[in-house]
Parts: structure tokens; C-alpha cells; sequence
């Protein structure tokens, strides 16, 4: 009788050894999922958070680009001499120099106000935005990594690699940074394009 209270006893030891087992596979493996879909979130503010800073400066760019094409337009109409013996020519003439004064006027109290411009203010807050959105994938990537080790210390290492086995569970790969990533951006190179 005493052998079969052992008996129980040890299968009952051995149940609840591979039912913590399954339980720590099943968490692991739940928390590196937790752990990628957090990531997904910050990558999805940072896809989104682009599409607003491309917004900004296209528009900025819009205003300024459309500002120079009008100044470099009038420039080449008020090259144009006009005939001295036609009114009309002269005063189209003056009229296109009056409007090429008032634009460079407007060019020169641009490039004066550029510092306090509010589409440079718009473009400085998204950019600070960027910035935090950027840390917060790194701490998303740290935790995810983190996670994935774990993962793979369960699905690697023998028991728990039995049971991670037979319920189909496999490590994820770490998410680690592209070689480019890794180089210091060159600021000439930026500019050089």
C-alpha cells in the first residue's frame, strides 16, 4: 500500500512538473507576443507621425517653393525691355517690377521671421514628437528582446523544450538593428543629394 502512495505520489510530482512546465511556456510565449504588439503599436505612431511631419513640410516647402517661383518669374518678365513708344508695354512693364518689389519684400521678411515662422514651430514639434516616438520603440524593442530571450531560453532548454515542442511553440527572432541604422548619419551626405 505504501508503494502505491509513492507510486501516486511521484506521478502526481511528475503531472504537476510538466503542468508548471506548460505554464511557463504558454507565459513566455504570451509575454513576447505582448512584447511584439507593443512594438507594432510605436511602430504604428511612428508610420502615422511621418505621414504628419510630410504634411508639414510639403506644405512648408509649398509656400516657400511657390514664393521663388513667383520672384524668379517676374525676374525674367521685368528682364523683358519694353518698347518706350508703346504706353501699354511700359506701364505692364512697371507694374510687373511693382509686384517683383512687393514679392522680394515678402522673400526678405520670410528669410528674417524663418526662426519664428509657425510652420518651423509645427515642424520643431513633430520633430520632438519623432524623437519621443523613437524612444519609446527603442524601450518597446529592449522589452520585446528581452521577452524573446526568455522565449527562446524555454523552447532551447531541456525540459521546458519538450513541452514547447510538442504544443508547436517556437522562439521569434530578436528584432535587432539594420546595419545602416548602425552607422552615424553624415550630415554632407544628406545635403549632397
Amino acid at each position: 500500500m505504501q508503494e502505491l502512495w509513492i507510486a501516486a505520489g511521484v506521478v502526481l510530482a511528475l503531472i504537476l512538473l510538466i503542468y508548471g512546465l506548460y505554464v511557463r511556456v504558454i507565459k513566455t510565449r504570451n509575454a513576447a507576443l505582448n512584447a511584439l504588439s507593443t512594438v507594432d503599436v510605436q511602430l504604428k505612431k511612428r508610420r502615422d507621425l511621418i505621414g504628419n511631419v510630410l504634411a508639414i513640410a510639403r506644405e512648408t516647402m509649398r509656400q516657400e517653393i511657390g514664393l521663388i517661383e513667383r520672384v524668379t518669374s517676374l525676374r525674367k518678365q521685368a528682364g523683358v525691355e519694353a518698347d518706350p513708344s508703346d504706353p501699354d508695354a511700359v506701364s505692364e512693364h512697371l507694374k510687373v517690377e511693382n509686384v517683383l518689389g512687393e514679392n522680394m519684400h515678402r522673400l526678405f521678411a520670410l528669410a528674417e521671421a524663418y526662426p519664428e515662422a509657425q510652420f518651423v514651430a509645427a515642424m520643431t514639434k513633430a520633430q520632438a514628437t519623432y524623437e519621443e516616438v523613437e524612444g519609446h520603440i527603442a524601450a518597446a524593442r529592449r522589452f520585446y528582446n528581452s521577452a524573446v530571450e526568455q522565449l527562446r531560453n524555454v523552447v532551447q532548454i531541456w525540459p521546458s523544450s519538450a513541452i514547447a515542442s510538442m504544443l508547436s511553440v517556437k522562439a521569434l527572432p530578436f528584432f535587432e538593428m539594420e546595419p545602416a541604422e548602425r552607422e552615424p548619419i553624415q550630415a554632407a551626405d544628406v545635403f549632397a543629394s
